[in-house]
């Protein structure tokens, strides 16, 4: 039997992977798991029918999250996910023996049980001493924290649906009070491209901005997301991702990656004009 999963980036677009099988579905108290086998790009996690990563390509956003801020800051020392079910940036983050606390927070926790158990590569990350893992709504968890982290991130989907008040004025204002006097959030864009995206790129960076004293964003090449490519957020209250890199400094500790290089860290804040025209 000739099987396809499809993915509606906009109503009129669509991206297909013939699969060879669904070998998990189930209905959590938040949204609907699914776990498909695919020959080209491995294992496939999809969350209420949108696909959140595949293993052939996971690497390409997961070490753009994670690299980008530590070769910036490589003295990181607390770090707080928000998200991150699959174990994915978890993963690149437990590279740097620098690292001394991470704090896990998300919402579903049979999310994150069968994450675990269908995607152990990524998600060995968890049994890490230094991993702390926290099954609640991330908002409720941030704002209790004031001065405490070096580095946020939010590796959450879209500003909608459960995930919505993560992308709210609040919820960034909150990551600003647990940030350290040198901190910084890393977020997603979307890719403003389809209309839609537009606008979730838009929302999300018109809050950070109102919040945040420096708002960067840069951009990475993700084959199986909408438009082909993702656009992330660095907002901090003092570095610099370009002004600040310590490339030198990364390149000693190193790090092994198959995407990230400071070259590229360098060039994925060349953003095209018409992107600019939208900042």
């Amino acid at each position: 039997m000739d099987l396809w999963y499809s993915e509606y980036h906009v109503d009129d677009v669509r991206l297909s992977i013939n699969v060879e099988r669904e070998i998990y579905s189930h209905h959590t108290e938040y949204q609907h798991i699914a776990i498909l086998d695919s020959k080209e790009f491995g294992r496939i996690l999809t969350l209420d029918g949108e696909l959140i990563s595949t293993e052939k390509d996971e690497f390409f956003y997961s070490e753009m999250m994670v690299h980008v801020p530590m070769a910036v800051q490589p003295e990181i020392k607390k770090v707080l996910v928000i998200g991150g079910c699959d174990g994915g940036v978890l993963k690149e983050l437990c590279k740097y023996q620098t690292i001394e606390h991470i704090d896990v927070v998300e919402l579903d926790a049979q999310l994150v049980q069968i994450c675990q158990q269908f995607f152990p590569p990524t998600t060995e990350a968890f049994q890490d001493e230094r991993v702390h893992l926290s099954i609640q709504d991330a908002l409720k968890f941030v704002r209790r924290k004031e001065d405490e982290y070096d580095l946020i991130i939010v590796d959450s989907a879209n500003p909608f649906g459960v995930n919505e008040s993560l992308f709210t004025r609040e919820f960034y204002g909150s990551c600003y009070n647990a940030l350290k006097a040198n901190g910084t959030l890393i977020s997603q864009h979307a890719n403003a491209f389809y209309q839609e995206d537009v606008e979730a790129f838009m929302h999300i960076r018109n809050r950070l901005t109102s919040v945040f004293e420096n708002n960067f964003v840069y951009m990475a090449s993700i084959p199986t997301y909408a438009a082909g490519y993702l656009l992330f957020g660095y907002s901090s209250k003092q570095s610099q991702p370009l002004n600040d890199l310590k490339a030198a400094q990364w390149e000693g500790l190193a790090i092994p990656t198959k995407f990230y290089n400071v070259a590229l860290h360098q060039g994925a804040f060349a953003l095209p004009n018409y992107i600019k025209e939208m900042m």
